[in-house]
């Protein structure tokens, strides 16, 4: 028993395409309305009593989805360049900085290497436990890709177990990527 679409204007093979497309788009634009992320980092910028609009925090997730692709979109040309397929946080920091934002990328520079770093420990810790396969446990690239890394064996390593997620802000005075005392807030 075949199924057919029971639209006359289409044949059987010709709303496939359109149909996909559309489902990509709307998993594009369910990613965009899950804004929980976003304003829970406004949220946390903003004084404790303060409210945001709905279309505030529709706003800067569009912008936040336009940020990640512009700096995606330069890290895969330089990937493209080098006949890479992956692209990588060093591919992103580079992208950064050749577009303007060195100061943002130079604290994700640190983060990324304490989080590889916090990740290369858990390797190790996994290792000795009994039918564990964790990160690392056979010989996984985790303590490599830590000390290939520019500047990831000069940062001290985290104290009792710090959650890597912690980092990004801590030495900060702002969020705007200004360093020391440049418009912080």
């Amino acid at each position: 028993m075949s199924r057919q679409r029971s639209s006359p204007s289409k044949s059987p093979g010709e709303g496939r395409g359109l149909s996909s497309r559309l489902d990509k788009h709307d998993v594009y634009d369910a990613n965009i309305r899950n804004f929980a992320p976003v304003a829970r980092i406004m949220k946390h910028a903003l004084p404790e009593n303060a409210k945001i609009a709905k279309e505030a925090k529709e706003c800067m997730q569009e912008c936040v989805s336009e940020f990640i692709s512009f700096i995606t979109s330069e890290a895969s040309e330089k990937c493209h360049q080098e006949k890479r397929k992956t692209v990588n946080g060093e591919d992103i920091l580079f992208a950064m900085t050749s577009l303007g934002f060195e100061n943002y990328a130079e604290a994700l520079k640190i983060y990324l290497s304490k989080y590889r770093e916090s990740q290369s420990n858990r390797g190790d810790n996994q290792q000795g436990r009994p039918g564990s396969q964790g990160f690392g446990a056979a010989g996984g690239a985790g303590a490599a890709g830590a000390a290939g890394f520019q500047g990831g064996s000069e940062l001290p390593a985290a104290e009792g177990g710090a959650d890597a997620s912690n980092y990004m802000y801590g030495a900060q005075a702002g969020h705007n990527g200004s360093a020391g005392g440049e418009g912080g807030y």
